[in-house]
C-alpha cells in the first residue's frame, strides 16, 4: 500500500543552526566589548586619581585644579585634627596659632578602582593615622571624595546575587552616617575592606560603603 506524501511536507524548512550560533557569538562579541570598555575606563580612572596623588605631592596647583571639579563633593569622617587633605587644598590652618599643616603626604600604598568609584588606601610612616579615599571620577574630572580616618572601611555592591561574586551575604552596617547607607534586606557583596585600619594599636569605628 502506497502511503500519501502529505501536501504540507515541502513547505516545512529546518532554520539552519548557524544563525543561533551567529547571534549567540554576537551577544558574546558584545559582552567581551562591554568588559573591554569597562576595565580602560576604570583605568583611566585610576590614571586621573594617581595624577593627583603627584599633583599633590608636587604642590602643582595648576593640575591638581584641573582635575578637580570646582563644586567637589566632599565627605569626611574621621578625628577633626586629620583633615589633611582639607587644609592642604585650601591653605587653612589647624588651628589659629598653628603654621598651615601640610606636612601630611598621601602616598596610595593601595588603589582600586570599581566602575567611577576609584579606592585608594594608605597610613602615614608612623603606622598610627590610617586613612581611606573614595573617589567618584566623571569623564576624566573628580567629582566627589570620601574621606576616611582610622576607620575599618567595608565596599559593597548593591545588586542582585551574582554568580562571580567572590563573597556574599547579607549585612548592614556598623554605623551609619549620611554617605554609609543602611542595607537590610538587598543583597550586598562585599567587594572591598580596608587593610590599614587594624594597624593603629586601638579599635576603631567601622563603616559600610554602598556602591
Amino acid at each position: 500500500m502506497k502511503i500519501p506524501k502529505c501536501p504540507y511536507h515541502s513547505s516545512i524548512k529546518t532554520p539552519p543552526h548557524h544563525k543561533s550560533y551567529k547571534k549567540t557569538t554576537n551577544r558574546q562579541e558584545l559582552a567581551n566589548s562591554q568588559v573591554k570598555d569597562l576595565e580602560e575606563t576604570e583605568h583611566k580612572n585610576r590614571e586621573v586619581v594617581l595624577a593627583l596623588y603627584e599633583a599633590l605631592k608636587s604642590r602643582d596647583v595648576k593640575t591638581v585644579h584641573q582635575i578637580l571639579a570646582p563644586d567637589l563633593e566632599w565627605w569626611f569622617h574621621g578625628p577633626p585634627t586629620h583633615q589633611f587633605m582639607m587644609r592642604l587644598l585650601t591653605g587653612t590652618k589647624s588651628s589659629p596659632s598653628s603654621s598651615t599643616d601640610t606636612s601630611f603626604e598621601f602616598a596610595p600604598l593601595h588603589i582600586t578602582s570599581f566602575g567611577p568609584t576609584v579606592i585608594a588606601e594608605g597610613c602615614d610612616h608612623s603606622g598610627l593615622i590610617s586613612w581611606v579615599h573614595a573617589w567618584t571620577v566623571t569623564d576624566g574630572i573628580i567629582t566627589q571624595v570620601r574621606e576616611y580616618f582610622n576607620t575599618s572601611l567595608t565596599v559593597t555592591r548593591i545588586g542582585p546575587p551574582s554568580s562571580s561574586s567572590s563573597s556574599s551575604s547579607d549585612c548592614s552596617p556598623r554605623s551609619s552616617t549620611s554617605s554609609t547607607v543602611e542595607i537590610n534586606s538587598v543583597h550586598c557583596p562585599s567587594v572591598w575592606e580596608s587593610s590599614f585600619s587594624n594597624r593603629v594599636g586601638k579599635s576603631v569605628p567601622g563603616l559600610v560603603l554602598a556602591i
